[in-house]
């Protein structure tokens, strides 16, 4: 995440191409209402083509490992991130997650990426469904204007973010001996790194310990965690559904000064029981948030819960929503007065597109920070200090691949071309 000149002298190239690029305004079918969506495509270059497409598998580490939550077992120091590289004829090219099949990505080839583009449907529209973050990479650089921009630019300038990488760590055999100071270095760690908040799981006695002994477990975590970071740090939990209603209730009594900042996934989505919660913590003048919603599939499902404000933290999925699905939510959430924050684990480059999502709106929470980080990967502008994250005015994401370890480590898993 450090700075480098390599951007600097990208965009000017990539200002260049787009310049000797035509551009036209767009045909009715996908003529910008900026009224109905704050995007920034009014004009885009009409002889665009996508020429090549590939797929692969990026390597991702973590600086440490990650035990188990309520629900899973132990996530590991490294993953793999399912990715999309576009190619033009215009020597530009959009770099993305994506895991939509290759037959889909097919109808993509010889098209120009903005024909995909409809403004009243948020975003692209396209045989890839909501994996659309190469395109949108590829629009900014097309141009030449960062994604945050064209998403609405409507939010803070520093993005909030939150460490979310407080796992079961006692159980984990590396780091057993340490016992409960073991999350005393993890929080060193994390504030090491720019945190100033953070996620703690919890819910130990769902599934890998009696309940009561888990529970008791869960809170000697809590106390050891909070003395350690002291009363400014901003902590929440995310119990992975592990608890029920009264247990909730519970803890809340049983550390009434422990200050929660949110409180993630208590137990399954329920209006009623939300409800219920939120006049107990009323009565007891708790300002602790209430979050959920990753494990919703659409906007759509969210918005009983958004109508009746069960949930003040709404947290659709930031890759399985996409840009579009985000943008909707926070729409709805809006009205109501309610705030989005999109769930990201297991993925860099979802932090990445909730940083631009952080920027484009005004009702956003916090982005969630899972440590991963790729040796291939070159992510000039993206810093986070104080518990606030910079995001790049580079064109698209401003995230490049070293080139040379890209073609001689990686093999795609496919490569389609005209």
């Amino acid at each position: 995440m450090n700075t480098s000149p390599s951007i600097t002298r990208r965009n000017l190239l990539l200002a260049s191409t787009a310049a000797l690029l035509p551009s036209c305004t767009p045909t009715r079918e996908y003529s910008p209402d900026l009224a109905a969506h704050p995007s920034e495509i009014k004009d885009y270059p009409p002889n665009l083509k996508i020429t090549r497409i590939q797929s692969f598998n990026l390597p991702l580490k973590r600086p440490k490992f990650i035990g188990r939550n309520s629900q899973r077992n132990n996530h590991g120091d490294h993953t793999v991130e399912y990715m999309v590289r576009i190619h033009t004829n215009a020597g530009i090219d959009g770099l993305g997650f994506s895991k939509a099949p290759r037959e889909n990505w097919t109808k993509l080839i010889g098209k120009n990426p903005f024909h995909f583009y409809q403004q009243q449907k948020n975003g692209f529209v396209s045989p890839i469904g909501t994996h659309t973050m190469a395109l949108w990479d590829l629009a900014g650089k097309a141009l030449n204007k960062p994604v945050y921009q064209l998403l609405g630019g409507k939010g803070t300038k520093l993005v909030p973010v939150y460490d979310g990488s407080i796992y079961f760590s006692e159980m984990v055999p590396l780091y057993a001996q340490q016992g409960l100071d073991r999350f005393k270095v993890e929080i060193d760690q994390g504030r090491a790194a720019g945190h100033r908040a953070f996620k703690i799981k919890i819910g130990r006695g769902y599934k890998w310990m009696e309940k009561n002994a888990g529970y008791q477990m869960d809170l000697a975590v809590l106390k050891t965690i909070r003395r350690h970071a002291g009363p400014k740090i901003k902590l929440g939990v995310d119990a992975n559904n592990g608890y029920d209603l009264e247990q909730t209730k519970r803890l809340l009594n049983d550390i009434p000064d422990f200050n929660f900042e949110f409180m993630e996934e208590m137990f399954p989505e329920s209006i009623k029981q939300y409800r219920e919660l939120k006049v107990f913590m009323t009565e007891r003048n708790h300002k602790t948030l209430i979050a959920d919603g990753e494990s919703r599939q659409r906007p759509d499902d969210l918005k009983p819960f958004i109508d009746a404000k069960a949930i003040d933290i709404f947290q659709g999925d930031m890759r399985n929503f996409g840009f579009e699905g985000i943008l909707t939510e926070a729409q709805l959430c809006k009205a109501a007065g309610l705030r989005v924050a999109p769930h990201n684990w297991g993925s860099l480059f979802g932090f990445y597109m909730q940083l631009h999502v952080g920027r484009a709106i005004n009702n956003f929470y916090m982005a969630e920070h899972d440590p991963l980080t790729s040796d291939l990967l070159i992510a000039d502008g993206y810093n986070i200090k104080d518990g606030k994250c910079t995001v790049p005015d580079a064109p698209g994401f401003g995230l490049t691949l070293d080139e040379t370890r890209f073609s001689n480590i990686l093999k795609p898993i496919f490569d389609l071309q005209i």
